[in-house]
């Protein structure tokens, strides 16, 4: 009898090799997460992390083989020739002395890259203003509002988001050359709208209508009008698709190129995109400066990121609780 108290249960024996596997196929998984997500990381930060480690670098350590991923001797000097650049006049003799801050040379358009960040900036909050007043009246209105061809606008606005800028850009070149506009930054502004304005009607219809019909309707009891309901009680509400809104709008204005180039021959209407890809057709390139011009470029986009950042997670983490 004393035998039998030594014999393991069959159904038990299994039930701790199944739990054995199962937490080896858990970290399994879990290491599989956890280096698929370091390498994703590192393919998102590496073209980021070089741009700015070469920008504090010389001409010659940033051609060096292999690279330098952290500046052997580190110097501001690239910086310094953007924010000044433009107190001195750049020539073929000046620029066929090597330059001292940089050890390359500088771009012939160096001195017009602060007034494009300001072009760039003004472009954007324009358009992020305009975009607003067009897109938030328009979505509240199709969202809520039953009308005659409701549904085919809806379906209109998706069609203009599946065409490609580049088949718009021979009739806006028309529209914006009979008004008249053409090396304007108003020419980038309308086109622009144009390009954002059916995105952000897209996304606040959806979210207008995502919330009870009730709120309308008690708001009208309540004697307010159309605009006071939108502004006093649904804008309130939508304060985290305004913000991916706003976003969207920002950065695809700051970013934007094509448009850019075909509507802006001088330095006084062009943006960024447009004077930093002007550094590379010079005859001669500076890797250096021009790294150092990108990170100039990157900065208020991140800026405008962080601001908003604790909106967006917000307004994901209340998205997502539901009853």
């Amino acid at each position: 009898m004393k035998n039998f108290a030594y014999i393991r249960n069959p159904v038990s024996s299994d039930k701790e090799r199944y739990r054995t596997k199962s937490r080896l196929s858990e970290r399994g998984r879990g290491m599989f997460i956890f280096v698929c997500s370091v390498l994703l990381l590192a393919y998102l930060l590496a073209p980021i992390t070089w741009l700015v480690s070469s920008s504090f670098q010389t001409e010659a350590e940033i051609v060096s083989v292999p690279p330098h991923w952290i500046p052997e001797e580190p110097t501001a000097k690239n910086f310094e020739a953007i924010f000044f650049q433009e107190q001195k006049e750049v020539t073929y003799e000046s620029r066929k002395q090597v330059d001292p801050v940089s050890s390359g040379y500088i771009p012939s358009t160096a001195k017009d890259l602060l007034p494009a960040l300001r072009n760039s900036f003004v472009v954007a909050f324009l358009v992020v203003i305009f975009n607003l007043l067009v897109g938030v009246p328009a979505a509240y209105a199709m969202a809520k509002i039953r009308f005659l061809g409701r549904n085919s606008s809806v379906y209109f606005i998706l069609t203009t988001r599946v065409i490609p800028d580049i088949a718009l850009v021979v009739p806006f070149f028309l529209v914006i050359k009979n008004l008249g506009l053409l090396d304007n930054i108003l020419s980038l502004v309308l086109t622009y709208l144009a390009v954002t304005v059916p995105f952000t009607v897209f996304i606040l219809i959806s979210y207008f209508e995502s919330l009870p019909d009730e709120l309308d309707k008690a708001a009208r009891v309540d004697g307010c009008s159309r605009f006071r309901t939108m502004t006093h009680v649904y804008l309130p509400l939508a304060l985290p698709s305004l913000v991916a809104v706003v976003l969207f709008t920002f950065l695809t204005s700051w970013n934007e190129f094509l448009l850019a180039l075909m509507f802006t021959q001088t330095p006084a209407s062009q943006t960024v995109p447009i004077i930093v890809a002007s550094f590379t057709s010079d005859f001669t390139i500076s890797f250096s400066f021009i790294n150092a011009a990108g990170v100039v470029a990157i900065i208020p986009p991140i800026i405008i990121a962080i601001m908003f950042e604790k909106y967006i997670v917000s307004g994901l983490t209340v998205g997502a609780v539901k009853g």
